[in-house]
């Protein structure tokens, strides 16, 4: 998606590590008319899958993946929390990832009259770097016999293999905007 691409080439910042800071419109600051123009595109990339439901993790899928809910019918949107809290009742689905961002393990937890068997599931994110997260929420779907219709990314980070082991897993991912390599003392940003 290019128009996605030329936003992180304007407003994004490389950092050391492996790091892309794209707070301005994306995960800290929303873009919202970006992010329905992203859902369009995720709905056109997975038009016939039988989507009747949206995942995605706390906090920074939540508003894309609200927004892109729209384009698919206004289907239930369901995040994983990273916390189990006082309104966390009744039975869940459980499992624990690695954050790269936060370089810490976290439980995430949905509830399981949330998800089930008859659901089809778009998984929807804002980053895909190692695939921690990702095979996280795959866990919880496939814990509920739900079925996984495919991945939407908005920023993949190719170079560092989640997207491509997922692919490999036999899963659909479809990011919008696909880095192949960034330098943190230029600041260069190469798109593949």
């Amino acid at each position: 998606m290019k128009e996605l691409e030329d936003r992180i080439r304007q407003d994004g910042i490389v950092k050391a590590g492996n790091v892309l800071k794209v707070d301005a419109f994306l995960n800290h600051q929303c873009d919202v008319e970006l992010f329905d123009r992203m859902g369009a595109e995720w709905a056109r990339l997975f038009a016939g899958a039988p989507i009747n439901k949206i995942l995605t993790i706390e906090a920074s899928g939540i508003g894309i993946a609200c927004v892109a809910a729209r384009h698919f019918g206004n289907v239930p949107v369901v995040f994983a929390k990273k916390a189990q809290s006082i309104n966390l009742d009744g039975e869940q689905y459980s499992t624990t990832i690695y954050s790269f961002t936060k370089k810490r393990e976290f439980p995430v937890i949905v509830g399981r009259r949330f998800l089930n068997p008859e659901d089809h599931v778009l998984i929807i994110d804002d980053f895909l770097a190692n695939g921690c997260a990702l095979e996280g929420l795959i866990t919880i779907v496939e814990s509920a016999g739900a079925t996984v219709e495919g991945i939407g990314i908005a920023i993949e980070k190719g170079f560092q293999g989640g997207g491509d082991k997922l692919r490999q897993q036999g899963y659909r991912v479809e990011s919008l905007a696909r880095l192949v390599g960034m330098d943190d003392e230029t600041g260069e940003l190469t798109f593949g």
